[in-house]
Formats: structure tokens, C-alpha cells, sequence
């Protein structure tokens, strides 16, 4: 008998050895991870952008003492020989000596060939804000004066612009001050000029804001979109952005927070989310996990990486662009302290179909004991 048990308690020192040496699930295609910055002079950071210019990778959010503080900035960081520089401080919302607003939700673009250029918001509040524009002729070593964008237009609200195949660039935007609608801006001359397309929804069926644009080679365009219906949304359009079909409910929840997606080179579609479900009949859910889908026609969703899924935290946000050498370029908050960036090699991606909206379970990873 005596044999008999230390073979079996051999026998499951070996199972629970092969467990704790097998890699954390969910992590696939991750080449790097770090924060933009450690420390900062200010407290709280939150909405992120990035873009990569000829001069490499450089990353803008708003940072303060916390979310509509009059002293939150928009602040800017640019990765030099593999690290980030100190964040500065490029635009804020004074209007004058006794008024000051909060900035919001940067969004960089580079110009094929051209200037960088940064929109951002001032005021007190989403319903409020208004937008305005700088422009970098060094890859944001130093910055244009400040100019507000036409009256009624606020720029990209959240995700990047998209250079469409008719040559226009069109910002996906929306607004809050009468039910949250989805609507876009066009320029044919990288932002000198402004064109409306009016709002694709009536802000009641649905409650939507903040697209990302996903193009196709048939020239088609998908939006993916933030809501207040438990669910991503969608839209197509077949003429450059001109009319949109109906939002409906993608497979995928949200929680009512920010997404970002990319057309990827080789044609799939890659989506940064919180794959959360609200409780219930809750609109709002945890901001935790932050996920990594990939579909290769924007209908059909495949589960491939767990960014981050510690409880209780916040990880929110993101920004997601495709670089010249093919990686994935990520940036989101984490826990509004700090600004992470992860890398990610999209060739050694997963995809597990996802059924019925829900992520699909893997092996429960036990850490190794120190």
C-alpha cells in the first residue's frame, strides 16, 4: 500500500508540475508590455491615442487631478530607442484668466507625407465640449497654436480617422446632449476643410457613440460602436462613408465603455474590448477583462487574447493601429493611473470561435509556487 501511494502522490506531483510550466492562456502574440510612464505629477490618466509617425510611435490621453477637473491636459509621449519619453503637457482648456475647462479624448492622425495632427475637446462636459485641432510638423516635438474646428464639428470623438479609397478622410464621431448619436466628418484635404454627414441613428432605438471604421477590400466600411444596449454595435456602408445601414447588435456585449478596432493588413479585422456582459438588465458593467477578438468578415468573432483580467480594476479605452513592420500597436488605461502599451504580433494570434457571445473556456492557469 504503501508503494501504491507514493506512486500516486508521484503521479500528481508530476500533473500539477506540467500545470504550473504550462504558459498563462490567453497571451498568445504578445511581444511586449510595459507602462508609458511610471510616475507623473498628476494623479489620474485616462483615454489614450496612438499613431505611428516617420520618426516612430507617439502616444497623447488626458491626464489631471481627475475626469472633468478644469486642470486635466492633454498630454503627449513619444517612444524613442525603445523607451517613452516624459509625458509633457501639449494642450489644455484656458479661455482666460478666471476660465478654465478640461480637455478630452485626444486622437492623433498622421498625415501620409505630412503633419501630425491632434484633436482633442474642451469643456465642461461631453453635451458641452468643443472641438479643436493642433498640428506637428516634427512628429510631435513641437506643436501649432491651438485652432478650434467649424462650429458643430468636434473631430474624431474617440477612435482614429480613416483614409477611405476616394481619397477622403473621414472621423468617426458622435455626440451625448440629445441622446447618443453616431455621425461623421469628412475633409478631402487633411483637415483645412470640414463636410457633416448627419447622424445615422435617432439616439433612442439604439444609444450609440464613439465608432472605430473597419474597411474592406470590396471598398466597404463597417463601424463597430460603444452603446448603452448591452451589446457592440454595427453598421455598413458601401459608398465611402455617405450612407449608413442600420445599427443592430453585434454577438459581442459591451459594458458601455470605449472600443477600438484596425483593419489589418492581411485583411482581418482586429477588436479591442472589455468582453463583459453587464448584470442582468444593467447597461454598465465592470471594465474588466480587456480583450482581443479578431474576424475575418466582421460578422463571425474569434477570441485570441486576455490583455488584462484582474478584478475590480479598471482597463478601459483602448487605441489600436497596425505599424509598417505589421505589429499591433495597443495603448489603454489601466486603473486611470497609468497608460499601458503592448505590442502584439498578429501572425501569432489565436482565434476560438466565439458561441452565443460568450468567450470560450481554457485550462485554468495555476502560477508556479516561488
Amino acid at each position: 500500500m504503501q508503494i501504491k501511494s507514493s506512486a500516486i502522490i508521484l503521479l500528481l506531483s508530476c500533473a500539477l508540475s506540467n500545470i504550473q510550466a504550462q504558459p498563462k492562456p490567453w497571451k498568445k502574440g504578445i511581444v511586449t508590455e510595459e507602462f508609458i510612464f511610471d510616475k507623473a505629477p498628476f494623479p489620474q490618466s485616462h483615454a489614450p491615442t496612438i499613431v505611428e509617425t516617420p520618426k516612430g510611435l507617439v502616444a497623447a490621453w488626458f491626464g489631471g487631478t481627475k475626469e472633468r477637473n478644469p486642470d486635466v491636459e492633454i498630454r503627449i509621449s513619444r517612444r524613442v530607442n525603445g523607451k517613452w519619453t516624459t509625458p509633457v503637457s501639449v494642450a489644455n482648456g484656458i479661455q482666460n484668466d478666471t476660465l478654465r475647462y478640461p480637455t478630452w479624448n485626444p486622437v492623433l492622425y498622421q498625415v501620409p507625407n505630412g503633419d501630425l495632427l491632434l484633436f482633442y475637446k474642451v469643456g465642461p462636459s461631453p453635451s458641452t465640449w468643443e472641438g479643436w485641432m493642433k498640428t506637428s510638423k516634427d512628429a510631435a516635438l513641437t506643436w501649432s497654436a491651438a485652432k478650434p474646428l467649424p462650429e458643430g464639428f468636434i473631430g474624431p470623438v474617440k477612435n482614429k480617422p480613416v483614409l477611405v479609397s476616394n481619397g477622403k478622410l473621414i472621423s468617426p464621431s458622435s455626440t451625448e446632449n440629445d441622446g447618443w448619436k453616431i455621425h461623421f466628418e469628412t475633409s478631402g484635404d487633411f483637415g483645412k476643410t470640414w463636410r457633416m454627414i448627419a447622424p445615422i441613428n435617432d439616439g433612442k432605438t439604439f444609444n450609440a457613440i464613439q465608432p472605430g471604421i473597419l474597411i474592406y477590400k470590396d471598398g466597404r466600411l463597417q463601424i463597430l460602436a460603444r452603446s448603452g444596449n448591452r451589446a457592440i454595435l454595427e453598421s455598413w456602408s458601401k459608398d465611402f462613408g455617405e450612407t449608413w445601414s442600420a445599427l443592430v447588435k453585434t454577438e459581442l456585449p459591451n459594458n458601455n465603455s470605449g472600443i477600438d478596432a484596425v483593419t489589418l493588413k492581411d485583411g482581418r479585422q482586429l477588436l479591442v474590448y472589455n468582453h463583459v456582459l453587464p448584470p442582468g438588465n444593467e447597461t454598465w458593467g465592470e471594465r474588466t477583462p480587456l480583450n482581443i477578438s479578431v474576424s475575418k468578415d466582421g460578422k463571425t468573432w474569434y477570441a485570441s487574447v486576455i490583455l488584462e483580467d484582474s478584478p475590480k480594476s479598471e482597463y478601459s479605452y483602448p487605441a489600436v493601429i497596425q505599424g509598417k513592420d505589421g505589429m499591433v500597436h495597443i495603448v489603454y488605461t489601466w486603473n486611470r493611473q497609468k497608460i499601458k502599451y503592448i505590442k502584439v504580433d498578429p501572425s501569432k494570434l489565436e482565434m476560438i470561435k466565439i458561441e452565443n457571445g460568450a468567450w470560450p473556456k481554457k485550462a485554468v492557469y495555476i502560477a508556479p509556487k516561488a
